[in-house]
């Protein structure tokens, strides 16, 4: 028997072992979701949340989907169903921002090693010219979290140019500080190197290509009644509009927060990211580029110790714990949460994603669903990784 042929039977029998494990994926069984549905009633009993849904699944499709409660805590509100949007907050980082940053590294316009005043005139002062795309993709730049409200008073570009020009917290590269300005300044660099707005520049190469029809940037009115409210602004329920302040200081959308979205869409991206950047036969992502965004890198986090990040992506932080839950492998899974309410939980080893979308804004700012989050994550875990069969 030839090399080229024992060779090639190997390789079909691996093609048949892979093609058998892909296709174990199945709907949650009964108890699985009886535990979900608790865990769901008791958050709205405790009115932590008046409503939410969760998408679960595998790169192939999805295991688990459904919607609990309403829109609001008025009993008129509409009940909440898998079309409803919400402001997915911080996922915008994830989703929008540094997806987009890593598609011009796909198209070899910029590199992550690149400085940021290379691209940004604005950032070439002393302090802050050697600041890396890389440094502001893992929040290491030396950005403060937040700079003051005040300083997004006077219009859009006069905010910028505070953040260009404010003092750095420490140097960069030395540790890590999550940070939103880090992501404002990102949204600018798409800008500027690809000559589109953050969200034109999305929508053509993330969110249309991915089919994620129900996920925008400045989302049109038509959305707005099957769009989750959450706090009041001026006396009005924030209905379609960004509930960041920055955010909607620097036109409604900046880098760090202002896509809406609906969790079957949220799914569909997890799904690329899981199918190593592409999905339904449209490459976003290269695979190596996919690597790069979910790879640890370990990182001093003066607060905490040590943290894991990727690009756009958390990966063992203080806020991990939540949508990682108690199953989901440390250092080998990865996602984010949103400040309303929202999270996105990603495990390459088992082949799985869980999506939680809630308005725990509404109607203060002061309820917390990280007991949540981890539960329902714990639970479709529970339920994915014992039905997995060791890969080939």
């Amino acid at each position: 028997m030839s090399y080229s042929f024992t060779l090639s039977i190997a390789i079909l029998l691996m093609m048949n072992a892979a093609l058998l494990f892909a296709a174990t994926a199945k709907p949650l069984d009964d108890e699985h979701i009886k535990r979900i549905d608790r865990a769901v009633e008791a958050a709205m009993e405790l009115e932590l949340t008046p409503g939410c849904v969760i998408v679960a699944g595998r790169h192939d499709g999805g295991v688990f989907e459904k919607s609990y409660g309403r829109l609001s805590y008025d009993s008129n509100s509409s009940k909440v169903t898998l079309d409803t949007v919400y402001d997915l907050a911080s996922l915008s980082k994830t989703m929008g921002c540094a997806t987009s940053v890593m598609v011009l590294v796909d198209q070899d316009k910029l590199s992550v090693s690149d400085s940021v005043s290379k691209y940004i005139p604005g950032m070439n002062t002393p302090d802050k010219k050697d600041i890396t795309i890389e440094q502001c993709l893992l929040h290491r730049a030396g950005f403060i979290a937040d700079n003051p409200i005040k300083d997004y008073a006077n219009g859009p570009q006069a905010a910028l140019e505070k953040i260009y020009t404010n003092k750095l917290k420490y140097e960069p590269g030395k540790h890590y500080e999550y940070s939103d300005v880090s992501f404002i300044v990102l949204g600018e660099l798409v800008k500027a190197v690809s000559e589109q707005p953050l969200n034109e520049f999305a929508k053509a190469k993330v969110f249309e290509p991915l089919g994620m029809k129900n996920t925008a940037y400045l989302p049109p009115e038509a959305w707005h009644d099957r769009t989750a409210p959450t706090e009041k602004r001026k006396g009005e329920w924030i209905i379609g509009q960004v509930h960041d302040p920055r955010a909607l200081a620097l036109g409604g959308f900046a880098g760090h927060a202002g896509v809406f979205g609906t969790a079957p869409d949220v799914a569909r991206f997890c799904r690329m990211i899981l199918n190593k950047g592409e999905l339904d036969g449209q490459r976003i992502l290269s695979p190596e580029t996919v690597e790069e965004m979910t790879k640890p890198r370990s990182l001093t986090d003066p607060d905490n110790g040590t943290t894991l990040r990727g690009y756009g992506f958390d990966i063992d932080t203080k806020h991990s714990s939540g949508p990682r839950g108690k199953l989901f492998p440390k250092g080998k899974s990865f996602g984010h949460t949103g400040y309303t309410g929202t999270s996105l939980w990603i495990d390459p080893t088992h082949d799985a994603f869980v999506v939680l979308l809630t308005n725990r804004v509404h109607p203060d700012d002061d309820l917390d669903i990280k007991a949540l989050r981890r539960k329902i994550s714990t639970i479709i875990a529970d339920a994915i990784i014992n039905s997995t069969p060791a890969p080939p």
